[in-house]
């Protein structure tokens, strides 16, 4: 089935910019794939199927609560002090959940800093993720083991290490495939333009997954394009999908397709994933501030997680036992992370000197030996 994207409105002036942001618009009506309707109806659609099971649709609502319990366990730490920084992926549980199950274990994925549900389908520990932003790790985990690379915090710059990677394995010979993560705000950087250009000419196994979260910071993205962020895949000769974003079974759907093609040497393929940030950008922003409350709760009733819910309950593919287990699990998911970050040992004054050059530099050295310097200035004589 193909609908109408419900965000695609005329824009009109304003001279109030939280008003005439909240309603600024994509300049045309595009459409997306999707497979299951916020009311959670099964649909069809001529160019996308899956067939999955009652289990495997079990699986896919246990990883958006798990991940989405997590984030929420991930926010509460962030305002009591434990962490500095965080950003949160409440809304966007379908989409990185979807495609992140569409993965096989020899693909290679390259995230940004939002991708926690991503990291959960790839094995990553968690804890992991805290420790980056508790700021006692870089990241805490071998992106050799779990093909998942290092949170990357330069906007766009991701797409070109993917890129890169994926002509690797191109020439390699290799039959797997690589996905690039990056929000609607970094299509306006030009290493997104860059990596889309060399992708392209060498026809790299490589996905694009944009989650169009419809805003980059305090930024719509009418601001940001004219035309619907899939088109432009258009321009640099290959295809483009848009898809929605909090419907789980389209987005695995989607990727799935996006991956095969890429593996059978088909080339790249820009998928748009048209979600919505439910919550501030990072736990330092205040959305309140250039977003109106409408458009909040006009997104909430397309939630992701209540959308496979009513599905699944509708299809008697679940019953209250096992949602009851799964909020269980929840809990125990939220206490054992909370206590892992308060256990997390502080890194050595010295460590950040540590691996800046992998032979060691003399300006590294004259630099540690003044914070050396200045850290014994503060000791008092006699202790």
């Amino acid at each position: 089935m193909t609908v109408e994207s419900t965000a695609a409105r005329k824009p009109r002036r304003s001279s109030s910019r939280r008003t005439s942001a909240a309603k600024a618009p994509q300049s045309s009506e595009p459409q997306l794939v999707q497979l299951l309707t916020p009311e959670g109806e099964r649909v069809e659609h001529p160019d996308y199927s899956i067939d999955i099971s009652p289990e495997e649709l079990r699986g896919l609502y246990r990883d958006m609560v798990l991940t989405r319990r997590f984030d929420s366990e991930a926010t509460a730490l962030q305002r009591q002090g434990e962490l500095g920084l965080w950003a949160s992926l409440l809304g966007q549980e379908a989409a990185q959940i979807g495609s992140g199950r569409a993965l096989r274990d020899d693909d290679y994925v390259f995230p940004t800093y939002r991708e926690h549900g991503v990291a959960w389908c790839r094995g990553v520990d968690p804890t992991n993720l805290l420790g980056l932003f508790r700021g006692v790790n870089h990241g805490g985990w071998d992106p050799a083991t779990n093909n998942f690379h290092l949170y990357t915090l330069v906007i766009g710059s991701q797409t070109l290490h993917a890129t890169g990677y994926a002509m690797g394995v191109a020439k390699d010979g290799g039959d797997s495939a690589v996905v690039a993560y990056f929000g609607d705000g970094a299509t306006s950087q030009g290493d997104v333009a860059e990596a889309f250009t060399y992708a392209a000419v060498y026809n790299a196994p490589v996905v694009f997954f944009c989650q169009n979260n419809q805003w980059a910071i305090s930024e719509p993205t009418a601001r940001q394009t004219r035309v619907p962020l899939y088109q432009r895949a258009q321009g640099y000769g290959f295809p483009g999908v848009r898809v929605d974003g909090n419907d789980v079974l389209a987005c695995l759907a989607v990727t799935k397709a996006s991956l095969e093609r890429a593996r059978s040497g088909e080339g790249p393929t820009l998928v748009e994933a048209f979600t919505y940030r439910m919550g501030a950008h990072t736990t330092s922003d205040d959305p309140t501030k250039y977003r109106a409350d409408e458009e909040r709760a006009a997104w909430e009733a397309k939630d992701p997680i209540l959308r496979l819910r009513t599905y699944m309950e509708k299809q008697k593919f679940a019953d209250e036992a096992f949602f009851t287990a799964l909020e269980a699990e929840s809990e125990a998911l939220g206490k054992g992370v909370r206590e892992a970050v308060r256990a997390m040992p502080d890194p050595g004054s010295m460590a950040m000197f540590d691996h800046v050059y992998a032979d060691g530099s003399s300006l590294v050295d004259e630099e540690r030996a003044e914070f050396i310097a200045y850290q014994a200035s503060f000791v008092e004589e006699g202790n």
